[in-house]
Protein backbone atom coordinates (compact mmCIF):
# COMPACT_ATOMS: atom_id res chain seq x y z
CA UNK A 1 0.00 0.00 0.00
CA UNK A 2 0.66 3.72 -0.32
CA UNK A 3 0.12 5.78 2.77
CA UNK A 4 -0.30 8.96 3.54
CA UNK A 5 -0.51 10.66 7.10
CA UNK A 6 -1.91 14.22 7.56
CA UNK A 7 -1.66 15.89 11.32
CA UNK A 8 -0.89 19.31 12.38
CA UNK A 9 2.99 18.03 13.21
CA UNK A 10 5.04 15.06 13.80
CA UNK A 11 8.79 13.98 14.98
CA UNK A 12 10.57 16.08 16.82
CA UNK A 13 7.13 17.60 18.21
CA UNK A 14 6.76 15.59 21.58
CA UNK A 15 3.00 14.13 21.96
CA UNK A 16 0.31 11.67 21.73
CA UNK A 17 -0.73 11.65 18.48
CA UNK A 18 2.62 12.03 16.93
CA UNK A 19 3.24 8.82 18.93
CA UNK A 20 0.57 6.91 17.46
CA UNK A 21 1.72 7.80 14.26
CA UNK A 22 4.94 7.14 14.54
CA UNK A 23 3.80 3.59 15.77
CA UNK A 24 1.75 3.03 12.88
CA UNK A 25 4.42 4.27 10.00
CA UNK A 26 7.00 2.25 11.14
CA UNK A 27 5.48 -0.83 11.67
CA UNK A 28 4.37 0.08 8.13
CA UNK A 29 7.46 0.71 6.43
CA UNK A 30 8.55 -2.85 7.99
CA UNK A 31 6.01 -4.83 6.03
CA UNK A 32 6.78 -3.19 3.08
CA UNK A 33 4.58 -0.03 2.54
CA UNK A 34 5.53 3.11 1.28
CA UNK A 35 4.50 5.59 4.09
CA UNK A 36 4.17 9.75 3.63
CA UNK A 37 4.04 12.42 6.64
CA UNK A 38 2.29 15.64 5.39
CA UNK A 39 2.40 18.13 8.56
CA UNK A 40 3.33 21.70 8.83
CA UNK A 41 6.78 22.88 9.52
CA UNK A 42 7.02 23.75 12.98
CA UNK A 43 7.59 22.25 16.23
CA UNK A 44 5.47 24.00 18.00
CA UNK A 45 8.24 26.21 19.49
CA UNK A 46 9.93 27.34 15.92
CA UNK A 47 9.86 26.96 11.90
CA UNK A 48 11.99 23.52 11.02
CA UNK A 49 14.07 24.27 8.07
CA UNK A 50 13.91 20.89 7.05
CA UNK A 51 11.31 20.65 5.16
CA UNK A 52 11.57 17.17 3.08
CA UNK A 53 13.53 14.03 4.93
CA UNK A 54 13.19 10.13 5.52
CA UNK A 55 13.39 8.65 9.16
CA UNK A 56 13.64 5.06 9.55
CA UNK A 57 11.91 4.71 5.72
CA UNK A 58 9.04 7.62 6.43
CA UNK A 59 8.62 10.00 3.76
CA UNK A 60 8.15 13.41 5.88
CA UNK A 61 6.78 16.28 4.30
CA UNK A 62 6.99 19.50 6.15
CA UNK A 63 4.55 22.25 4.92
CA UNK A 64 4.72 26.16 5.36
CA UNK A 65 2.17 27.37 8.02
CA UNK A 66 0.89 30.51 6.85
CA UNK A 67 -0.57 31.54 10.43
CA UNK A 68 -0.77 30.55 14.00
CA UNK A 69 -3.39 30.92 15.68
CA UNK A 70 -2.67 29.16 19.11
CA UNK A 71 -0.36 26.59 20.52
CA UNK A 72 -1.53 23.58 18.63
CA UNK A 73 -3.18 25.27 15.39
CA UNK A 74 -1.35 26.23 12.24
CA UNK A 75 -3.40 27.31 8.74
CA UNK A 76 -1.23 25.45 6.18
CA UNK A 77 -3.15 25.18 3.30
CA UNK A 78 -0.82 24.15 0.97
CA UNK A 79 -1.48 20.66 1.89
CA UNK A 80 -4.31 21.21 -1.12
CA UNK A 81 -1.38 21.14 -4.05
CA UNK A 82 1.31 19.53 -1.77
CA UNK A 83 -0.58 16.29 -1.14
CA UNK A 84 1.03 14.39 -4.70
CA UNK A 85 1.11 11.15 -5.69
CA UNK A 86 -1.81 8.18 -6.01
CA UNK A 87 -2.11 7.15 -2.40
CA UNK A 88 -4.37 3.95 -1.44
CA UNK A 89 -5.10 5.08 2.16
CA UNK A 90 -5.15 8.46 3.59
CA UNK A 91 -5.09 8.49 7.52
CA UNK A 92 -5.69 12.43 9.19
CA UNK A 93 -5.36 12.52 12.55
CA UNK A 94 -7.12 14.64 15.18
CA UNK A 95 -10.49 16.26 14.44
CA UNK A 96 -11.19 20.05 14.07
CA UNK A 97 -9.02 20.92 11.85
CA UNK A 98 -8.76 22.22 7.94
CA UNK A 99 -6.61 20.19 7.13
CA UNK A 100 -9.27 16.89 7.70
CA UNK A 101 -11.78 18.35 5.03
CA UNK A 102 -8.86 18.98 2.44
CA UNK A 103 -7.95 15.93 2.18
CA UNK A 104 -11.55 14.67 2.76
CA UNK A 105 -12.19 16.70 -0.68
CA UNK A 106 -8.69 15.44 -1.94
CA UNK A 107 -9.56 11.82 -1.68
CA UNK A 108 -13.03 11.67 -3.15
CA UNK A 109 -11.48 13.73 -6.47
CA UNK A 110 -8.82 11.14 -6.55
CA UNK A 111 -10.50 8.02 -5.39
CA UNK A 112 -8.14 7.43 -2.16
CA UNK A 113 -9.71 5.63 1.02
CA UNK A 114 -9.86 7.97 3.63
CA UNK A 115 -9.36 7.18 7.30
CA UNK A 116 -9.57 9.03 10.49
CA UNK A 117 -8.44 9.11 13.75
CA UNK A 118 -9.79 11.71 16.17
CA UNK A 119 -7.54 11.72 18.63
CA UNK A 120 -10.64 12.65 21.38
CA UNK A 121 -10.28 16.32 21.30
CA UNK A 122 -13.79 17.06 22.48
CA UNK A 123 -13.66 19.64 25.50
CA UNK A 124 -15.49 22.76 26.58
CA UNK A 125 -13.62 26.34 25.53
CA UNK A 126 -12.23 26.61 29.16
CA UNK A 127 -8.88 26.43 28.13
CA UNK A 128 -8.91 27.65 24.51
CA UNK A 129 -7.47 30.56 23.64
CA UNK A 130 -10.23 33.62 22.71
CA UNK A 131 -8.74 33.47 18.80
CA UNK A 132 -10.37 29.88 18.55
CA UNK A 133 -13.67 29.86 20.20
CA UNK A 134 -15.70 31.09 17.15
CA UNK A 135 -13.95 28.22 15.25
CA UNK A 136 -14.40 25.77 17.48
CA UNK A 137 -18.05 26.51 17.48
CA UNK A 138 -18.29 26.44 13.88
CA UNK A 139 -17.04 22.71 14.53
CA UNK A 140 -19.70 21.76 16.43
CA UNK A 141 -22.18 23.86 14.15
CA UNK A 142 -20.97 22.58 10.65
CA UNK A 143 -17.75 22.28 10.03
CA UNK A 144 -17.45 18.36 11.34
CA UNK A 145 -20.53 16.79 9.99
CA UNK A 146 -18.74 18.63 6.40
CA UNK A 147 -15.86 17.17 7.33
CA UNK A 148 -16.93 13.40 8.18
CA UNK A 149 -19.03 13.79 4.89
CA UNK A 150 -15.91 12.94 3.44
CA UNK A 151 -14.19 10.36 5.07
CA UNK A 152 -14.56 6.34 5.16
CA UNK A 153 -13.58 5.23 8.47
CA UNK A 154 -13.79 6.74 11.53
CA UNK A 155 -11.25 5.65 14.04
CA UNK A 156 -12.65 7.26 18.41
CA UNK A 157 -9.57 5.95 20.54
CA UNK A 158 -12.50 5.69 23.22
CA UNK A 159 -16.06 4.57 23.74
CA UNK A 160 -16.76 7.88 25.17
CA UNK A 161 -16.57 9.54 21.96
CA UNK A 162 -19.67 7.71 20.64
CA UNK A 163 -22.13 9.20 21.67
CA UNK A 164 -20.33 12.68 20.01
CA UNK A 165 -19.50 11.35 16.97
CA UNK A 166 -23.08 10.05 16.29
CA UNK A 167 -24.24 13.84 15.87
CA UNK A 168 -21.84 14.17 13.13
CA UNK A 169 -21.81 10.55 11.58
CA UNK A 170 -23.19 7.77 10.68
CA UNK A 171 -22.90 4.64 13.38
CA UNK A 172 -21.75 2.14 11.23
CA UNK A 173 -18.81 4.30 9.90
CA UNK A 174 -17.09 4.15 13.53
CA UNK A 175 -14.79 1.79 15.29
CA UNK A 176 -13.07 1.79 18.66
CA UNK A 177 -9.48 1.38 18.45
CA UNK A 178 -7.64 2.33 21.89
CA UNK A 179 -3.50 3.71 21.65
CA UNK A 180 -1.51 1.12 22.33
CA UNK A 181 1.93 0.42 24.91
CA UNK A 182 5.45 -0.22 23.42
CA UNK A 183 6.89 -3.66 23.86
CA UNK A 184 9.63 -2.22 26.10
CA UNK A 185 7.80 -1.34 28.47
CA UNK A 186 7.11 -4.87 29.57
CA UNK A 187 10.98 -5.12 30.15
CA UNK A 188 12.30 -4.90 33.11
CA UNK A 189 15.58 -2.39 33.44
CA UNK A 190 18.14 -3.50 35.14
CA UNK A 191 20.18 -1.86 37.70
CA UNK A 192 18.01 1.40 36.99
CA UNK A 193 20.26 5.03 37.37
CA UNK A 194 17.34 6.91 37.17
CA UNK A 195 17.53 8.43 41.12
CA UNK A 196 20.71 8.40 40.47
CA UNK A 197 21.39 10.32 37.37
CA UNK A 198 19.04 12.78 38.47
CA UNK A 199 20.09 13.45 42.40
CA UNK A 200 16.96 11.52 43.78
CA UNK A 201 17.98 10.47 47.29
CA UNK A 202 14.09 9.94 48.75
CA UNK A 203 12.67 6.09 49.16
CA UNK A 204 9.67 7.28 47.24
CA UNK A 205 9.18 8.81 44.26
CA UNK A 206 5.92 10.26 42.71
CA UNK A 207 5.78 10.85 38.67
CA UNK A 208 4.21 13.10 36.35
CA UNK A 209 4.67 12.43 32.71
CA UNK A 210 3.35 14.47 29.72
CA UNK A 211 3.10 18.19 28.27
CA UNK A 212 3.62 21.09 30.86
CA UNK A 213 -0.23 21.83 29.17
CA UNK A 214 -2.62 23.57 31.00
CA UNK A 215 -5.02 20.52 30.75
CA UNK A 216 -2.88 18.56 31.95
CA UNK A 217 -2.70 20.01 35.77
CA UNK A 218 1.39 19.45 36.39
CA UNK A 219 0.81 22.40 39.07
CA UNK A 220 -2.41 20.85 41.07
CA UNK A 221 0.34 17.72 41.62
CA UNK A 222 2.68 20.42 42.91
CA UNK A 223 0.14 21.85 45.05
CA UNK A 224 -0.44 18.54 46.75
CA UNK A 225 3.33 17.45 46.63
CA UNK A 226 4.12 20.80 48.74
CA UNK A 227 1.25 20.08 51.31
CA UNK A 228 2.47 16.30 51.27
CA UNK A 229 6.06 17.39 52.07
CA UNK A 230 5.14 19.36 55.62
CA UNK A 231 5.08 16.02 56.90
CA UNK A 232 6.83 13.47 54.51
CA UNK A 233 10.74 13.57 53.73
CA UNK A 234 10.44 10.60 51.95
CA UNK A 235 8.81 11.06 48.81
CA UNK A 236 10.16 12.65 45.42
CA UNK A 237 8.28 14.65 43.08
CA UNK A 238 9.15 14.72 39.68
CA UNK A 239 7.99 16.24 36.30
CA UNK A 240 8.89 15.46 32.89
CA UNK A 241 7.88 16.40 30.19
CA UNK A 242 7.78 19.27 27.61
CA UNK A 243 6.97 23.04 28.17
CA UNK A 244 3.49 24.26 26.77
CA UNK A 245 2.49 26.80 29.04
CA UNK A 246 2.78 25.82 33.12
CA UNK A 247 6.71 24.94 33.07
CA UNK A 248 7.35 28.76 34.56
CA UNK A 249 4.16 28.28 37.28
CA UNK A 250 5.34 25.22 37.82
CA UNK A 251 9.16 25.76 38.60
CA UNK A 252 7.99 29.08 40.97
CA UNK A 253 5.99 26.39 43.19
CA UNK A 254 8.87 23.61 43.48
CA UNK A 255 11.50 26.17 43.73
CA UNK A 256 12.28 25.87 47.36
CA UNK A 257 11.52 22.16 47.56
CA UNK A 258 14.65 20.17 47.23
CA UNK A 259 12.40 16.90 47.22
CA UNK A 260 10.53 18.16 43.68
CA UNK A 261 12.13 18.14 40.15
CA UNK A 262 11.00 19.46 36.77
CA UNK A 263 13.65 17.40 34.08
CA UNK A 264 12.26 18.97 30.85
CA UNK A 265 11.44 16.42 28.12
CA UNK A 266 13.28 12.98 28.12
CA UNK A 267 13.41 10.97 24.60
CA UNK A 268 14.40 7.63 23.68
CA UNK A 269 12.36 4.47 24.65
CA UNK A 270 15.03 3.10 26.96
CA UNK A 271 15.24 6.03 29.18
CA UNK A 272 12.02 6.50 29.63
CA UNK A 273 11.43 2.71 30.32
CA UNK A 274 13.43 3.20 32.80
CA UNK A 275 11.84 6.26 34.04
CA UNK A 276 8.55 5.04 34.67
CA UNK A 277 10.12 1.89 36.19
CA UNK A 278 11.91 4.09 38.68
CA UNK A 279 8.65 5.86 40.32
CA UNK A 280 6.16 4.19 42.44
CA UNK A 281 2.99 6.09 41.77
CA UNK A 282 2.04 7.64 38.44
CA UNK A 283 -0.43 10.87 38.79
CA UNK A 284 -2.78 11.72 35.92
CA UNK A 285 -4.51 14.97 37.30
CA UNK A 286 -5.87 16.62 34.20
CA UNK A 287 -8.98 18.55 33.29
CA UNK A 288 -9.57 16.68 30.11
CA UNK A 289 -7.98 13.61 28.41
CA UNK A 290 -8.61 11.59 25.43
CA UNK A 291 -6.77 8.10 25.90
CA UNK A 292 -3.45 8.98 27.12
CA UNK A 293 -0.43 7.02 26.02
CA UNK A 294 0.89 7.14 29.04
CA UNK A 295 -2.14 5.69 31.16
CA UNK A 296 -1.14 2.13 29.46
CA UNK A 297 2.78 2.87 29.51
CA UNK A 298 2.21 3.30 33.55
CA UNK A 299 0.04 0.23 33.66
CA UNK A 300 2.79 -1.45 31.52
CA UNK A 301 5.20 -0.21 33.81
CA UNK A 302 3.34 -1.78 36.70
CA UNK A 303 2.57 1.62 38.16
CA UNK A 304 -0.26 2.56 40.27
CA UNK A 305 -2.26 5.42 39.14
CA UNK A 306 -4.08 8.31 40.51
CA UNK A 307 -5.57 10.06 37.69
CA UNK A 308 -8.53 12.54 36.93
CA UNK A 309 -11.49 10.70 35.79
CA UNK A 310 -12.42 12.15 32.90
CA UNK A 311 -13.47 11.19 29.25
CA UNK A 312 -12.05 8.38 28.16
CA UNK A 313 -9.81 7.81 31.10
CA UNK A 314 -12.96 5.51 33.19
CA UNK A 315 -13.09 3.42 30.37
CA UNK A 316 -10.02 1.81 30.70
CA UNK A 317 -9.16 2.70 34.56
CA UNK A 318 -11.43 0.80 37.50
CA UNK A 319 -11.22 2.60 41.09
CA UNK A 320 -8.92 0.31 43.15
CA UNK A 321 -8.07 -1.77 40.36
CA UNK A 322 -5.75 0.37 38.34
CA UNK A 323 -5.46 3.03 41.03
CA UNK A 324 -7.63 5.63 42.45
CA UNK A 325 -9.45 8.83 40.96
CA UNK A 326 -9.44 12.14 42.11
CA UNK A 327 -11.35 14.81 40.78
CA UNK A 328 -9.51 17.75 38.76
CA UNK A 329 -8.57 19.97 41.44
CA UNK A 330 -9.43 17.89 44.15
CA UNK A 331 -5.61 18.59 46.20
CA UNK A 332 -7.03 16.49 49.26
CA UNK A 333 -8.16 13.67 46.93
CA UNK A 334 -4.58 13.53 45.01
CA UNK A 335 -2.79 13.77 48.64
CA UNK A 336 -5.13 10.86 50.08
CA UNK A 337 -4.85 8.29 47.20
CA UNK A 338 -1.05 8.92 46.75
CA UNK A 339 -0.42 8.00 50.31
CA UNK A 340 -3.21 5.38 50.10
CA UNK A 341 -0.79 3.94 47.57
CA UNK A 342 2.93 4.53 49.14
CA UNK A 343 1.62 3.72 52.86
CA UNK A 344 0.10 0.24 51.81
CA UNK A 345 3.06 -2.24 49.89
CA UNK A 346 0.27 -5.02 49.14
CA UNK A 347 -2.40 -2.89 47.44
CA UNK A 348 0.50 -1.23 45.72
CA UNK A 349 1.86 -4.54 44.40
CA UNK A 350 -1.75 -5.90 43.87
CA UNK A 351 -2.25 -3.16 41.64
CA UNK A 352 0.85 -3.42 39.87
CA UNK A 353 0.17 -7.15 38.64
CA UNK A 354 -3.14 -5.81 37.43
CA UNK A 355 -1.96 -3.21 35.74
CA UNK A 356 1.10 -5.31 33.84
CA UNK A 357 -1.41 -8.23 33.02
CA UNK A 358 -4.59 -5.35 31.34
CA UNK A 359 -1.59 -3.11 29.43
CA UNK A 360 -0.62 -6.39 27.51
CA UNK A 361 -3.96 -6.12 25.85
CA UNK A 362 -2.48 -2.93 24.59
CA UNK A 363 0.51 -3.63 23.15
CA UNK A 364 1.11 -1.73 19.71
CA UNK A 365 1.82 -4.68 17.83
CA UNK A 366 -2.02 -5.98 18.40
CA UNK A 367 -3.53 -2.33 18.18
CA UNK A 368 -1.35 -2.19 14.91
CA UNK A 369 -3.29 -4.79 13.05
CA UNK A 370 -6.61 -3.70 14.15
CA UNK A 371 -5.91 -0.62 12.56
CA UNK A 372 -4.34 -2.47 9.26
CA UNK A 373 -7.76 -4.44 9.41
CA UNK A 374 -9.52 -1.59 8.72
CA UNK A 375 -7.32 -0.49 5.99
CA UNK A 376 -7.34 -3.95 4.11
CA UNK A 377 -11.50 -3.72 4.45
CA UNK A 378 -11.48 -0.15 2.93
CA UNK A 379 -9.47 -1.42 0.32
CA UNK A 380 -11.15 -4.51 0.09
CA UNK A 381 -14.77 -4.44 1.51
CA UNK A 382 -15.45 -8.04 0.45
CA UNK A 383 -12.58 -9.79 2.69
Amino acid sequence: MKIAHINMFYLPTFGGVEQVMYELARRQVKEGHEVHIFCCDSDKNQRLEKKEEILEGVHIHRLPYWMRLSLNTFVWPSLIWKLKGDFDIIHTHVSGHDYILFAGIISKIRKFKHIHTTHCPWTDASFRPFILRPFLFLNNLFFNRLSYNFIDKIIAITPWEEDILRKFTNEEKIKIIPNGVDSILFKRIKNNKFKKKNKINEKKLVLFFGRLNPTKGPEKLAQAAINLSKNRKDIAFVWVGPDEGKAEELQNLIKNHKNMKYLGSIRGKEKIAEMYQAADVYVLPSYREGLPLTLFEAMASGLPIVASPVNGVPFEMKEGENGFFSDYGDIDSLERNILKILDNPKLAKEISKKNIQKSKNFDWDKIYKKYMKEYKLLLNPEQ
